[in-house]
């Protein structure tokens, strides 16, 4: 938005019940609301203004406005077509779907009240350019002089506004929003505005299964219970196996074997494999994915295997386990010490002496003192033959160590 003073602006709250008079100054009726047309880019452009004419709502083209001031709108004729208005495809109606309504506060990741709509002049015609998202004080006023506009562009407005959700889930309105961030938007919201957010996450898949992921515990049984079960399994399929089997025990008893069963083979068998341990064990927290190579690689493998592992989470990449007679741990290297390594030399001459390591059995204290005494970014878990059947990440440690209601303190969020 153009914060020059010398740009011509109305508020809206100060237009809607204002007289609308046509070019003599008749008051021919009463505006009682603004219609703006939305684009993927740009601001909305208003396209009409819906005015109360007698009993009947009617629409007057922004070609026959020739100004909005304080005291109104003026036309540029006397003539109106009587006929009631109805909305097009793309036209969002300000004052009903946007003033008073919530919206998603993109910079900060949260969802805020929409307290005015900004209109300003532009070469092109009027368009909304900015939203006052401020509450007023217990008056309803604010003090003289007092600008909380902000530019509409850094907002995702109109959630629950089934008539523009085609088009706007287009948008992409996400950019620069962190699954994690989402997800607490999603917790926040009603139901309307739950839908509305899923409406467009759904244009994206993996960026919905990462916010499904981020939901807690509770939240995310109701996403899920909400589904048949091939959207479930479909969600599911792009989530990694620990977090599968998590997502699956918090179903009815009666939907887990059918969603199970609709999984894509070998993510099914992984998570079958997962189900056998309980869930606040190592062999619970632990996941399936991580680098392991022989002792006798070298450095440069190593880093080619890392960087082949697209598919694996990244708090998975951070060490390469060493495997002795096909998966018996034998050591472990740091990233950082393969990228300070020379790359010839083999991972045995590089490896930490001793690999520190837990069974499947050991809980979540063992678990968590263990990564904080030797600075673990990810600890193996291995069976009685000392071979590797998972790792922990701290990641997931953290989950499980941290009192459920510090997981429920609002996120800070820094933004350049």
């Amino acid at each position: 938005m153009n914060g020059s003073t010398t740009i011509e602006h109305r508020m809206l709250s100060g237009l809607v019940r204002k007289p609308v008079r046509d070019g003599r100054g008749n008051v021919i009726g009463a505006l009682s609301d603004i219609v703006v047309r939305l684009g993927l880019e740009g601001y909305p452009s208003v396209a009409g203004l819906v005015a109360r004419v007698g009993s009947t709502s009617v629409f007057i083209p922004a070609a026959d406005v020739s100004d909005l001031t304080d005291d109104g709108a003026v036309l540029s004729s006397a003539r109106l077509d009587l006929r009631p208005f109805e909305r097009r495809p793309g036209e969002v109606l300000l004052k009903e779907a946007v003033l008073g309504h919530r919206l998603v506060d993109v910079g900060n990741a949260r969802l805020v009240r929409a307290y005015d709509v900004c209109l300003e002049r532009t070469p092109t015609g009027w368009a909304a350019t900015g939203l006052d998202v401020t509450p007023p004080n217990w008056l309803g006023r604010r003090r003289a002089g007092e600008s909380s506009l902000r530019d509409w562009k850094g907002f995702d407005v109109l959630i629950g506004h089934a008539p523009s959700a085609t088009l706007r889930a287009r948008w992409k309105r996400f950019d620069g929003l962190r699954a994690a961030e989402i997800a607490d938007l999603i917790e926040d919201a009603t139901q309307p505005e739950r839908d509305d957010l899923f409406q467009h996450l759904h244009e994206d898949p993996e960026l919905e299964a990462d916010v499904i992921e981020e939901l807690d515990d509770d939240e995310q049984a109701k996403v899920l219970k909400s589904r048949d079960t091939a959207d479930i399994a479909a969600v599911l399929s792009r989530m990694h196996a620990d977090d599968v089997v998590d997502a699956v025990l918090d179903l009815p008893q009666e939907r887990r074997q059918a969603v199970v069963d609709a999984l894509p083979e070998p993510q099914r068998r992984d998570v079958l494999r997962l189900m056998r341990y309980q869930g606040r064990s190592a062999g619970g927290m632990m996941g399936i994915e991580y680098v392991a190579l022989p002792a006798s690689a070298t450095v440069e493998q190593a880093i080619a295997a890392v960087r082949t592992a697209r598919t694996q989470q990244p708090q998975a990449l951070t060490t390469v386990y060493l495997t002795e007679d096909e998966q018996r741990l034998s050591g472990a290297v740091t990233l950082v010490a393969l990228v300070q390594a020379d790359s010839t030399s083999s991972l045995k001459d590089i490896a930490e002496a001793g690999a520190v390591s837990v069974v499947p059995s050991d809980d979540v204290v063992t678990v968590v003192t263990l990564m904080s005494d030797y600075d673990l970014l990810s600890l193996p878990v291995v069976d009685d033959a000392d071979e590797i059947v998972g790792i922990i990440t701290v990641d997931d440690a953290l989950e499980e160590a941290i009192p459920d209601d510090w997981q429920q303190r609002e996120r800070r969020r820094h933004t350049s």
